[in-house]
């Protein structure tokens, strides 16, 4: 890190801005966490640890302005160049290319026009001899070349193009892989959820089918991670199959390394879990699923997180989170939700503390709950009972949080009030049927008609199989 980096004009505008800024070496190596990356992802985590991290800053954006070079997306160039200026002004790295800016620029604008005249004779061809492939080939290339130079809207509509053109179930599978994946690049999480409803009732083979589920599983909690529904998010992750972390690539593109591994299902379905969960459904749905088990052997913190919500060990299982903050805000897609990811897990815990307890001291709860970001354990109890989470009083005076006082007699005679109202109604509606029979208030369909349409009875109308019900259409027959 350059000496200067801390005191840069980039960071105190970030800080400024309330940007999220770390000066903290996060916990993971900086090059084995970039060898499980490839493409257009790893220049992305790059660019966001050089704006996020003063300690990694430099290195970071002098590896990913190397590797772009290398690469055909003159605008991220730069922006990483640009980056890389303001965060240090001394390093030459920042400076602009001007030479090979300009033979790129020119080198695109060919390769572009030799795609776009491939495709005329594509669609050319496809009139004289009726091969319906070759557009599809024509617009395929087309959509890797926007994707390489960054254009993921124009990929997504040469990819859509493709749709006219597709002949089989495994084509149009491909062509929806495809849209996914510029759908992510783009954070057009609507094309994603679209394009995952178009694959999942698809008639493929076992092996195709048995390929596609993981990779929809992980795209669409991804999706959800993005939109903020950890908990559908955490349902997506945890049902992801092992076999993902060794799939082939689908659709031309390495899902376990251009988009999300192993680890970050296991991170990202771990804090899902933990946010959204209560400690029955962690242990049955986390720690004893068969399938997520073998990712959390990838990020051990996480299991023994998870372990320690379960036992009611709060206080560790915040301690090991927090370890672990610098490492989430430098990530692609948990930065922006770790704030509050780790505020739903801090007043779950809270909740399930308080939950054996009647009444106890606002010091026991700040020794079992350190104070963060400066707010104290007072003012976070208030505005936890502002919103409804925490059912409880402070009385200031004594300095306790006391539970309200429950009457367990009245909670019985209310319960027992409820069941007799569902008992009496269920009767009346029986009363209704047996009348109705027999005051003949029935449609009995023909013999030859009741034979045609068996199966649709037999699915659709239960024990009342032939017999079509003819009353007020707010009561129920049953």
């Amino acid at each position: 890190m350059a000496p200067n980096v801390e005191e840069s004009a980039f960071f105190k505008d970030a800080r400024a801005q309330g940007r999220p800024v770390t000066k903290d070496p996060p916990k993971f190596d900086f090059e084995s966490y970039l060898s499980n990356y490839e493409g257009r992802t790893r220049l992305e985590r790059l660019l966001l640890i050089g704006s996020t991290s003063t300690y990694l800053s430099t290195d970071a954006l002098r590896t990913a302005v190397f590797e772009a070079r290398s690469g055909k997306d003159i605008d991220m160039y730069n922006i990483l160049t640009d980056r890389l200026h303001s965060v240090d002004p001394s390093d030459g790295l920042g400076v602009p290319d001007t030479m090979w800016l300009e033979r790129k620029t020119k080198e695109v604008k060919a390769e572009m026009e030799a795609l776009e005249g491939q495709l005329k004779q594509y669609k050319n061809n496809l009139i004289k001899e009726s091969i319906r492939v070759w557009p599809i080939m024509g617009y395929d290339d087309l959509g890797q070349f926007y994707t390489s130079i960054g254009d993921h809207n124009s990929a997504m509509k040469a990819f859509a193009r493709e749709r006219d053109y597709c002949t089989s179930t495994q084509h149009v599978a491909d062509m929806s892989l495809k849209q996914i994946y510029s759908g992510i690049q783009s954070r057009s999480w609507t094309s994603v959820h679209s394009n995952v409803a178009k694959i999942q009732p698809m008639s493929l083979k076992a092996e195709d089918k048995a390929k596609m589920e993981p990779i929809c599983a992980a795209v669409m909690g991804l999706s959800h991670l993005s939109s903020g529904n950890f908990r559908e998010a955490a349902r997506q992750f945890l049902s992801v199959h092992p076999s993902f972390m060794t799939a082939e690539p689908q659709a031309g593109i390495k899902w376990q390394h251009q988009v999300l591994t192993g680890n970050d299902i296991a991170v990202y379905g771990g804090l899902c879990a933990l946010a959204s969960m209560d400690r029955s459904e962690l242990r049955s749905n986390v720690l004893e699923n068969k399938n997520f088990r073998d990712f959390l052997e990838l990020e051990p913190h996480v299991r023994r997180a998870i372990s320690q919500f379960c036992s009611t060990k709060y206080t560790q299982c915040l301690e090991i989170l927090e370890a672990y903050r610098t490492d989430y805000l430098l990530d692609l897609y948990l930065h922006g939700c770790v704030k509050d990811l780790y505020s739903q897990i801090r007043s779950k815990s809270i909740v399930e503390y308080f939950v054996p307890f009647s009444c106890v001291t606002l010091e026991e709860m700040e020794k079992a709950f350190a104070s963060t970001g400066g707010v104290s354990m007072e003012d976070e109890l208030v505005e936890m009972i502002q919103r409804g989470v925490l059912n409880a009083r402070i009385n200031l005076v004594e300095r306790t949080l006391v539970a309200p006082p429950t009457d367990p007699r009245t909670e019985a005679h209310a319960d027992a009030l409820r069941m007799a109202e569902d008992y009496e109604r269920a009767l009346r509606l029986r009363l209704l049927r047996i009348n109705m029979l027999s005051e003949g208030l029935v449609v009995r369909q023909p013999q030859n008609q009741h034979q045609s349409s068996a199966s649709f009875n037999h699915g659709q109308a239960g024990d009342l199989q032939g017999v079509s019900y003819i009353g007020p259409m707010n009561q129920e027959p049953f």
